[in-house]
């Protein structure tokens, strides 16, 4: 609970700890390593074990709902609960925006505006009905809802945030982590300059969400794309072992729980309304400066990266010629991509569902691996087939199948493959 001590000069908040962590060094790094695994362990369940979008999200969605109503019986801070908590629904938010995205075609900008609003609502009502938004109040079941219903959110907003600002700038992997990690920083200045505590919180908050999922595809994505190649598999384990680590370490040594030092905690800054309205403004000029530099860098010209498997739309170039798109690559190869893709049209033939989404993701698995040798020799072309082949898989792994479509989608690479 908070108690607010205010004075006409000065306000010193004080607060209790509730099941909420304290906001340390510790709290933000294990959660970007929270975000960075919904972005990586997200595409690789989806993508890698072909369960498709719909599947994927409704498992998660299952499992959030056990997580949550096990960590809101709780009455005490845990460690491995809380954070279990934080990365499924770091997975679920990440899969409903790429839902929105990907299966229903929303454009990025629309679903960043829908998200930005559920949110403001879930806070609007959190406010009217508690009278505050700071985590440090929550000592009651139902505030705590809302403070995970705000979580969840912030994730999905997160994501198509990242997403939309990739595709405005066509910025890589690597350069895309820069934005977010300053915007963090800016505002962590801004905190200590005065600036309102829960505001920062949460402008933070949804930042790291970005901020994750780019520093997950700068890893994940292969060095043709600008990353270190580390695949979504690698990248998963590595920040599970390193979220795993962290959390043991907390739970050993309690570093993140003011209770064990003492039963209340004084904030190192001190504040005024005036203050508060001043660094008000700072927030205001660095969202204009922020907005006018994606404005310019949109301006400038880039490579769309972007597939359909992302915007939702087919992006791939329409204007070659079948013999074209293949014109520069081996004959081995492509031979081996028709080959699966014809075994993959005669299963959905067959009415072997099944056998076909298997199959069909021995083609995902060889094009991955070729992606390094092919895409130099002609990377338009590359672009084009890519498109081609992600269209199958979204179709291939559709919820419901629908076999005229698959046999469409597959004509059609065969089609490109001649």
């Amino acid at each position: 609970m908070t108690e607010s001590t205010k004075s006409a000069s000065a306000t010193t908040r004080r607060v209790m700890l509730s099941k909420v962590p304290e906001i340390t060094v510790w709290f933000w790094v294990i959660k970007i390593l929270c975000t960075t695994v919904g972005e990586s362990f997200a595409d690789w369940i989806n993508m890698t074990l072909g369960l498709g979008l719909n599947t994927t999200a409704l498992i998660f969605t299952v499992v959030l709902v056990a997580v949550l109503g096990w960590q809101l019986r709780l009455t005490r801070y845990v460690p491995f609960v809380y954070w279990l908590a934080v990365v499924v629904l770091s997975v679920t938010g990440t899969l409903y925006t790429d839902i929105l995205t990907d299966s229903l075609g929303v454009p990025l900008a629309v679903s960043t505006s829908a998200f930005a609003a559920v949110l403001a609502i879930v806070f609007g009502v959190w406010f009217a009905r508690e009278r505050t938004l700071s985590i440090h109040s929550i000592v009651t079941t139902p505030r705590e809802v809302f403070y995970w219903l705000a979580v969840l959110v912030t994730f999905a907003l997160g994501t198509a945030i990242g997403d939309w600002v990739l595709e405005l700038t066509g910025w890589g992997p690597g350069i895309s982590v820069l934005l977010p990690a300053g915007l963090i920083v800016l505002i962590a200045i801004g905190w200590r300059l005065g600036a309102n505590a829960v505001l920062s919180f949460w402008l933070a908050y949804i930042l790291t969400r970005p901020l994750g999922a780019n520093l997950g595809d700068w890893l994940a994505s292969p060095s043709t794309d600008h990353g270190l190649g580390w695949g979504t598999a690698l990248t998963s384990v590595v920040f599970l072992i390193a979220i795993l680590a962290t959390v043991v370490y907390l739970t050993l040594t309690h570093s993140d729980v003011i209770e064990e030092h003492e039963r209340t905690f004084t904030a190192t800054v001190t504040t005024t309304p005036g203050r508060e309205r001043l660094m008000l403004g700072y927030y205001a000029v660095i969202g204009v400066a922020t907005g006018a530099l994606l404005i310019w860098a949109a301006g400038q010209p880039h490579e769309t990266i972007a597939s359909e498997e992302e915007t939702g739309t087919d992006s791939v170039t329409t204007t070659l010629t079948p013999g074209q798109v293949t014109a520069h690559f081996p004959a081995a190869e492509i031979t081996k991509f028709r080959t699966i893709t014809q075994d993959t049209l005669a299963k959905v033939q067959a009415g072997d569902q099944t056998g076909a989404t298997a199959r069909i993701k021995d083609l995902e698995t060889a094009w991955d691996d070729d992606e390094a040798t092919l895409r130099p020799l002609d990377a338009t072309a590359w672009t084009v087939l890519d498109g081609r082949i992600d269209n199958v898989l979204k179709v291939m792994r559709a919820s419901t199948p629908d076999p005229a479509a698959e046999n469409q989608t597959l004509t059609a690479l065969l089609t490109e493959l001649q």
